[in-house]
C-alpha cells in the first residue's frame, strides 16, 4: 500500500507530504485544489514520462517520492532481488528528480533505475491493492446536494466497475473520460463553458431589459428558443430577481477562470471569451462581491452603462 507521498516544484505546488492510513482513502477539494496533480506525481514515480510544462514556474527542479507498504506483494521482493536492487524489509522507496532542461533521474531504494525499471515495478505495486478513481463532479451545489450532478471519472474502467454502488449513490448520472487527471481536465474546459452560457445570459437579460421588454417574460421566451441552456434554469432566476445568495461563489469561479487562462497559456491556446469573463468576475470582486454567487455578473454587466 502507498505509505507516503511527497512532492516539491511539480504543477502549482511547491511542497505537499500526504500520509496515506491502510484502507480506503478519498481525497475531495473544490476543483484547482490538486487531487489530479497528486495523481499525475505517482504515475510519474510510476514510470509515466515527465513534460517540462509539469514543472512548477519559477522552478528550476521537481522532485517527487513515494513510499510503499509491500509486506504483502512477495513478488515484488523477488523482483528487486532479480534486478539486483537492495530491498528495505517490507518497504520500498521511489524518487525522482527533473530538471528545467527536460532530463529526469529516478531511484528505487535508493539505486538508480530506468523507467523501464519504474514501469516494471508500478505494475506490481498497482496489483498490491493499490487503485485509484477520479470522481469530480460538474454541477451547482443544490444540483449536487439532490444527486443531479454529473460525474466526471477518471481512472481505471475496471476500478470505477467495482466502486459502482458507491458512484451510483453519488453520480446517478456519471461518464468515464478516461486516465486519472482526464476527469479534472473535463470539468475545468466544462465549466469554462457554463461560465461563458452565465455572460451570455446576463448580457442577454439586461439588453432585454433595456429594449424595455418585461425581464421575466424574456426568460421564458428565451427557455423555449433555440438560445437555451440549462443555466437559465438554474442562473435565470437568480439573475431577474437579484437574489444572489451563493451556490457558486465569484471567487471560486474567478479561481477556476485563473486555472484556465493558465492550461490555455501553457498550451499555446488564446481563450479570448475566457478573458472577458475573467474581466468581469475581477470587477465583481473589487465591487465587493466576491461571497456572492457568480450570478451576480449580472450586476456587472448592468453598471457597464454608458450614461
Amino acid at each position: 500500500m502507498l505509505r507516503l507521498l511527497s512532492i516539491r516544484n511539480f504543477v502549482v505546488v511547491e511542497s505537499l507530504d500526504v500520509e496515506f492510513a491502510p484502507g480506503f482513502s478519498a481525497l475531495t477539494g473544490e476543483t484547482g485544489a490538486g487531487k489530479s496533480i497528486l495523481l499525475d506525481a505517482l504515475s510519474l514515480l510510476l514510470g509515466d514520462r515527465f513534460e517540462l510544462r509539469q514543472l512548477r514556474p519559477g522552478a528550476q527542479r521537481a522532485e517527487l517520492a513515494a513510499e510503499f507498504d509491500v509486506s504483502d506483494a512477495p513478488g515484488v521482493a523477488a523482483w528487486l532481488a532479480e534486478q539486483g536492487i537492495a530491498a528495505d524489509d517490507d518497504d520500498v522507496l521511489l524518487r525522482r528528480l527533473f530538471d528545467a532542461q527536460g532530463k529526469s533521474r529516478a531511484w528505487i531504494n535508493g539505486s538508480a533505475a530506468t523507467l523501464a525499471q519504474l514501469k516494471a515495478l508500478g505494475e506490481r505495486l498497482v496489483g498490491t491493492k493499490l487503485r485509484f478513481l477520479e470522481t469530480p463532479v460538474s454541477g451547482t451545489s443544490e444540483q449536487v446536494r439532490v444527486g443531479d450532478g454529473v460525474g466526471l471519472i477518471g481512472g481505471d474502467p475496471k476500478t470505477a466497475d467495482d466502486a459502482k454502488a458507491v458512484l451510483d449513490a453519488l453520480f446517478p448520472r456519471r461518464f468515464h473520460i478516461g486516465k486519472a487527471g482526464d476527469g479534472g481536465r473535463a470539468k475545468l474546459a466544462v465549466n469554462l463553458i457554463l461560465g461563458l452560457n452565465r455572460m451570455a445570459l446576463a448580457e442577454g437579460l439586461t439588453f432585454a431589459e433595456r429594449m424595455g421588454l418585461d425581464p421575466k417574460a424574456f426568460l421564458e421566451v428565451a427557455k423555449g428558443a433555440a438560445s437555451y441552456s440549462q443555466v437559465m434554469e438554474t442562473k435565470g432566476e437568480k439573475m431577474r430577481s437579484r437574489d444572489f445568495a451563493p451556490e457558486g461563489r465569484v471567487k471560486q469561479t474567478l479561481k477556476d477562470v485563473h486555472m484556465m487562462l493558465e492550461q490555455g497559456e501553457k498550451l499555446g491556446q488564446e481563450l479570448p471569451m475566457l478573458k472577458v469573463h475573467c474581466d468581469v468576475l475581477e470587477a465583481c470582486v473589487r465591487a465587493g462581491e466576491a461571497e456572492r454567487d457568480n450570478s451576480i455578473i449580472v450586476e456587472e454587466i448592468r453598471r457597464r452603462r454608458k450614461s
